[in-house]
């Protein structure tokens, strides 16, 4: 089972991607041409220039590319039409019936080459040296045009003394090699839409400029990484590939940061990555990248990883550094004495959503078989559990409708309660390229996001709603549909309970839920509202994109609903273009709920007090399964601090960062007799385990993600586990320590098991992914290529239920005490609690959590930019920099919650949703005041944080024991 000698997958079909020069086109009418002789059929609109490379002709090209619009600069790319004078750009010429294309001749060569010439007259020789040699597009044109001789000499002006760029700490700017050819600008504009570089500079003078002929960091670069990949020649070039050269193999793979789920090609010399590349292949972004998948992966290999097991008796002991045997059996024993003592419910485990499917399949399983209760749950709890709960009750399906693609046919984007940009930049730059190709916006938030505000980007409606008033909006916006006829009549008597229909809409016709009643609870004008409204309901294809915004509340699940009503009541669900969209925040949290990570549910969202599936599970597990529904999160920290529950296995999840009211997690944690934690790094979490065991990487595991579109995609290993295991691996191992036997030797036999016992994978096997790329859930023998959209002739649950959705006010008031309200939310560059980013050059951009507080809450009282601050709520309190910012309103301030020492969820309570307990981060009252020093908690948090590395400093010297070989060896 623990074979560390088999080969790693490497894919050499996925190293050097075929380039076709301009995009594909779509269209009915098909096209035949002759090219070269040979007869070639393409769609309308085609360039001749693809033509030809579909016809297995490659016309030589420099600023052309196929992610990109023709373009027409390079004038390499020429052909000779017959009919037609002179000799036309294949790129920019389209296809046409009987044309006759000749793509080499005399002429052609003549002209390439003196094109060429020219181009190479500018340039640095320095092929060998330079690090783009062997990768370089401009070295290709060169010996395909058969350039030899350079006339012209470099006695003239020329540009190859011009100074590099060294300040983005990615990739190096090197404006000597630069050919104008505009590539990486139209890559920043279409493919990234952030329009950083321009040409500056007219004739020869002219080069690519960040901004205002700035350095890049000190521009709107977000660091994408799309100019680097489109750039033709060694001037944007990755500084890991200077350092260590060309990779030589690459493997595709997913990305684990964020639900877009980004597909990937690890580039490779051995088993060292020499960067990440986005995979023009890849479903879910189609070539593109964010910084932190591109270039922030170098956390998998830093100085800070856990590469040895460590036991100890309490948390104030030094850590021991032990074989993996001598740690598993000692958590085991651990476990099983604590349930003698306590009882069969005293312990429980946590499903992480960084770990893969197969990971996080074997943590509920190991808990409901080898633990023997239903005390299993998963970070959802905190952030999307009301998604789950809120799409079951009225689509009959928890999770979203469309894929990300299905943006490109919308009319009206509503996004509600995210902000895109930030936290899921792919999509967001595929949602902003369909704005400025013309569709409407309307954004409901807080915050002046991006989306509301930018460069070439306009909301066409911004409802700046107070937090926790989510609800009221949505019944406003309801209200609106209904009163004035805009309802899709014949969407909801085909699709949808009638009677619920007629209750639902007495409802939000009431006087006491249109925007004039609801302006005083929302705080928006009653115009807006009714204009969103009015936009939404009769502009087209309408999509709602939502996220933590919508989730993280009292109501959360009650909004969720509310969203769901909107899209029935207007009969925008079930076709391209509309539907319901949840954005998922972590790379994995729609996975870790469908594999069964929830006390109540087991995989594929059935409940455990169902006989049918209990029997099921039962008879491929061998044991009896508990009926009774576990312990939630909540519940469990509850519990602890009662004295009944006394052990946690904890996999990928940093509960003390990212839970709310740390101090009350802390405690609950300080209760507990054995905490089993397994990580990569010492998080906050850890430094309360008894059992430290080291986890691995994306990059050190095989396996499958599911990201926020129900998109099932394969993560390939492409390098050993530093520590010596996977950590689906390590699992088998606890539960085999407390007698539970699982026999699988690869995580591909997981997923097997996974679609035997869960109808919506029936038809999910690794070789589908493989030939397919990935499929989207349900998967069976009605779909056995996937189901991109859901709810197309009918609802999940047959028709489409409207609950009526209620405005409660959330019990986290303002008072004189607290008269602010503080809400969270996240960072472009940095990635949650931030242990992954934290630990690469991410830091240069956001290097520490800030409170954003609006110019009249500043001046009244007396704070200035830059200066610190005290946040205090009923929870707690913290001492943050202050940002004087107009993006927020007045009475409402923001920070995220990247940096453990920040401590922004000591402020944050334990209110939580009714139905889920998701808890209530986006509602807090505070005060914030002017002050000089820490918080006394933040002066806690340091004296134990210097104490428990102490501790872990101090493993270092612990008794020798057997090394991770020879636990290799042991446990093979």
């Amino acid at each position: 089972m623990f074979d560390q000698s088999s080969e790693y997958p490497v894919m050499e079909s996925g190293f050097t991607e075929r380039d076709f020069g301009t995009p594909a086109r779509q269209s009915d009418q098909m096209v035949t041409l002759e090219i070269d002789g040979r007869e070639v059929t393409v769609p309308a609109g085609t360039s001749v220039m693809r033509a030809a490379a579909e016809g297995g002709v490659n016309v030589p090209k420099l600023c052309a590319t196929d992610s990109l619009e023709p373009f027409g600069s390079c004038r390499l790319c020429l052909v000779e039409i017959e009919g037609r004078r002179g000799y036309p750009a294949s790129c920019t010429t389209p296809v046409a019936a009987g044309m006759k294309v000749r793509t080499q001749s005399p002429k052609l060569q003549e002209l390439r080459k003196g094109v060429m010439e020219l181009y190479i007259s500018d340039h640095p020789l320095d092929c060998l040296t330079c690090p783009a040699n062997g990768d370089c597009e401009l070295q290709d044109m060169a010996g395909v045009t058969g350039l030899r001789v350079v006339r012209y000499g470099y006695d003239g002006q020329n540009h190859l003394n011009s100074a590099k760029d060294e300040s983005n700490p990615y990739f190096t700017y090197d404006a000597s090699k630069c050919i104008v050819c505009n590539r990486c600008v139209r890559a920043c504009e279409e493919t990234q839409g952030t329009f950083a570089l321009t040409i500056s500079g007219r004739g020869f003078d002219s080069r690519v400029s960040p901004g205002q002929d700035e350095p890049f960091m000190d521009s709107e670069c977000v660091s994408c990484g799309a100019c680097v990949q489109a750039c033709p020649t060694a001037t944007l070039q990755e500084k890991s590939v200077i350092e260590l050269g060309q990779p030589e193999h690459s493997v595709v793979t997913t990305c684990a940061y964020c639900g877009v789920g980004c597909a990937f090609k690890a580039e490779m010399k051995g088993s060292e990555v020499v960067r990440m590349v986005p995979y023009k292949n890849g479903q879910a972004n189609e070539g593109h990248s964010c910084v932190k998948g591109r270039f922030a992966w170098g956390y998998a290999t830093h100085k800070d990883r856990i590469l040895k097991p460590m036991i100890r008796s309490k948390i104030t002991d030094p850590w021991k550094e032990v074989s993996w045997d001598e740690a598993l059996d000692y958590a085991a024993s651990e476990f099983k004495r604590i349930q003698k003592k306590y009882g069969r419910d005293s312990i429980g485990g946590i499903v992480s959503s960084r770990c893969t499917n197969e990971e996080g399949y074997l943590v509920q399983k190991l808990v409901r078989a080898g633990f023997g209760n239903n005390n299993v749950d998963t970070c959802a709890r905190v952030c999307h559990s009301p998604t789950g709960y809120g799409l079951k009750q009225t689509l009959g399906e928890s999770a979203g409708t469309q894929t990300f693609k299905s943006v490109e046919q919308s009319d009206v984007i509503l996004v509600i309660g995210a902000n895109p940009t930030d936290a899921h930049p792919v999509f967001a730059s595929r949602m902003k390229k369909r704005l400025r190709a013309g569709a409407r916006l309307i954004v409901i938030d807080p915050r002046v996001t991006e989306l509301v505000r930018s460069p070439h980007i306009q909301a066409d409606y911004h409802l700046p709603l107070k937090p926790g008033t989510n609800v009221a909006m949505l019944s406003a916006l309801a209200h609106v549909i209904v009163t004035e006829g805009l309802l899709n009549e014949d969407f909801i008597a085909e699709r949808c309970e009638g009677k619920a229909f007629e209750q639902w809409r007495d409802f939000v016709a009431k006087p006491e839920n249109s925007p004039e009643a609801m302006a005083e609870v929302t705080g928006v004008a009653p115009e807006l509202v009714r204009g969103a409204a009015r936009l939404y309901a009769t502009g087209g294809n309408a999509a709602i994109y939502y996220g933590l915004g919508v989730t993280e509340h009292a109501q959360g699940s009650t909004a969720v609903m509310a969203i769901a009503n909107l899209a029935m009541a207007t009969g925008n669900i079930g076709r391209e273009g509309v539907g319901v969209n949840p954005l998922r925040g972590q790379n994995n949290v729609q996975g870790s709920c469908d594999i069964g990570s929830f006390p109540h549910e087991l995989p594929g969202y059935r409940h455990v007090s169902d006989s049918t599936t209990r029997h099921l599970f039962e008879s491929a597990w061998g044991v009896s399964i508990n009926p009774e529904p576990g312990l939630r999160i909540p519940n469990m920290f509850d519990a602890a601090l009662d004295g009944s529950f006394m052990g946690l296995y904890c996999q990928g999840e940093d509960i003390v960062q990212s839970d709310p009211n740390t101090q009350h997690v802390a405690a609950a944690l300080s209760a507990m007799e054995c905490i089993v934690v397994q990580d990569i790094f010492m998080n906050e979490t850890a430094m309360y385990a008894h059992v430290l065991l080291p986890g691995s990487s994306f990059l050190e595991k095989d396996g499958t993600f599911t990201n926020a579109e129900r998109r099932i995609s394969r993560v390939r290993k492409v390098m050993a586990p530093r520590a010596g295991y996977a950590d689906w691996e390590v699992t088998i191992e606890l539960a085999k320590r407390l007698g539970y036997e699982m026999n699988y030797s690869h995580p591909s036999e997981i997923m097997d098991e996974i679609a035997r016992l869960t109808p919506t994978f029936q038809g999910v096997t690794y070789a589908k992914l493989d030939k397919l790329g990935s499929i989207q859930w349900p998967c069976n023998t009605e779909a056995p290529a996937g189901t991109p959209i859901m709810h197309v002739d009918e609802f999940v649950r047959g028709k489409g239920k409207f609950i009526i959705t209620q405005y409660v006010a959330t019990d986290e008031k303002v008072t004189r005490k607290f008269p602010l309200i503080l809400t969270t939310g996240r960072i472009l560059s940095q990635y949650n609690v931030g242990a992954q980013t934290r630990r690469t050059e991410n830091v240069h951009w956001h290097e520490a959590d800030v409170l954003e507080i609006h110019p009249h809450d500043a001046q009244e009282r007396g704070i200035r930019d830059g200066g610190w601050v005290n946040i205090q709520s009923r929870a707690g309190d913290t001492v943050l920099r202050a940002q004087i910012s107009e993006r927020m309103q007045p009475g409402v301030v923001y920070t995220t919650f990247h940096f453990p020492e920040s401590g922004a969820n000591v402020i944050t309570t334990d209110n939580s949703d009714w139905a889920t307990n998701c808890p209530e981060y986006k509602v807090t009252a505070v005060q914030v005041m002017p002050v000089n020093e820490p918080s006394e908690w933040q002066k806690n948090y340091s004296r134990f944080t210097e104490l428990q590395h102490a501790l872990l400093a101090q493993a270092a010297d612990s008794p020798a024991h057997e090394n991770v070989p020879q636990a290799t060896k042991s446990l093979a």
